[in-house]
This record gives C-alpha cells, structure tokens and sequence, in this order.
C-alpha cells in the first residue's frame, strides 16, 4: 500500500473514532455518533478537496472511508469501557489525527503542482475542520478559537515536512512531520503553552 493511501486511510479511522467519543460522550444516539464520526473523519477533507477543485471529493471516490466510518462505531462500543477510563482518550485519537491529515493534505496539493504556502494552509484546513465540526455539532467551542495549540501545531509539522524533504527521503520527513505535530501538541497540553492574547 502506497504510503500516503495509508496516511489517509489511518488519519480517517482515528478522526472517526475522535468523533465517536465525542458523541458517546454527549450522549448521542447510534445515528448521531455515526454522523459525528463521519463529519469528524472526512468534514477536513472534504473542505480541502473543495477548495483545491479536487472533486468528486476523496470519499466519494472511494467506498473505503465509508466502511472505516462504520468500523469505527462498533470498535468505539465494544472497548467503550477501556475508552471511558482514558480520560484522554478523545484528545489522543485527535492529535493522531491532525499530524496524519496535516501531512496528508500537504502532499495532496503539492501535487497538483500549487505553491508550498497553499500547500500548507490546507494541509492545516485538512487537519483542524472536521474537528471543527465536530466540536460545533456537539456543543462545543472548537479547538481552533481557543487559546489552546492546535493548528499552530499543525502549521510547525508542515513547515518541517517542507525543509526535511528536501534533506531525507520523503517518507521520513513525512515521519518527522507528523511526529513534530503530535510531540508540540501533547507538550502544550502538558506544560500549559498557550498563544498569546490580547482581549
């Protein structure tokens, strides 16, 4: 399997259970849960793919991301246990899921021949909106307007991935990249970095 397919594949199962946490979490009823994993897993995507003229978008392309929607459900339930203790668990799935997409965007508009600056403003798009989305349907303020690290995160990864593909093979700087999104990420929350703001 080609290595950015698996990206793809891998960033769309985590987002999806991200999503399905959320909607467990809620309280949500099985169709909701199912809705918010979907939004979640292709919601960012699907907003790059529209933007770059990419269409039909990925998903719609590829039955794939449906079933691993659907995957996703039944998996979330039979370790909802195990799940629940993680108190973490939603934000885990997410930072996967935001390095995985931000790389995965990143390449997917590069080549279709656009320059690096677009290439990584939707490599954060792909990354943080179906987060977005998620966060809005379940009542949520999203991620992104909060003070947090999050697509700042997202931003860091992509410029790494930048500057190490033109030193070492595409698939380690692809590595490093999304390691640098999910290392900044969990040290933010650990340490409380914040970006700056002025009310």
């Amino acid at each position: 399997m080609d290595l950015i397919v698996f990206i793809d594949y891998a960033g769309t199962l985590v987002f999806a259970i991200s999503g399905i946490l959320a909607g467990v979490k809620q309280k949500f009823d099985l169709f909701g849960v199912f809705i918010l994993g979907f939004v979640t897993a292709v919601g960012g995507g699907t907003l790059r793919d529209l933007l770059i003229g990419s269409t039909p978008v990925s998903w719609m392309q590829n039955e794939i991301y449906i079933y691993l929607i659907m995957s996703a459900v039944p998996l979330c339930y039979l370790f909802k246990d195990t799940i629940v203790r993680m108190k973490k668990g939603i934000f885990l799935f997410d930072t996967i899921g935001i390095g995985l997409f931000t790389v995965l965007g990143l390449q997917k508009t590069l080549a279709l021949g656009l320059s690096p600056l677009i290439a990584i403003m939707m490599g954060v798009v792909s990354a943080v909106f179906g987060g977005v989305i998620r966060d809005i349907l379940s009542n949520q303020t999203p991620l992104i307007f909060r003070k947090e690290i999050y697509a700042f995160a997202c931003l860091a990864g992509a410029l790494v991935f930048l500057i190490a593909n033109a030193l070492i093979p595409e698939a380690f700087a692809m590595g490093l990249a999304i390691v640098t999104v999910i290392v900044i990420r969990i040290t933010a929350i650990k340490q409380n970095w914040e970006l700056p703001f002025n009310p």
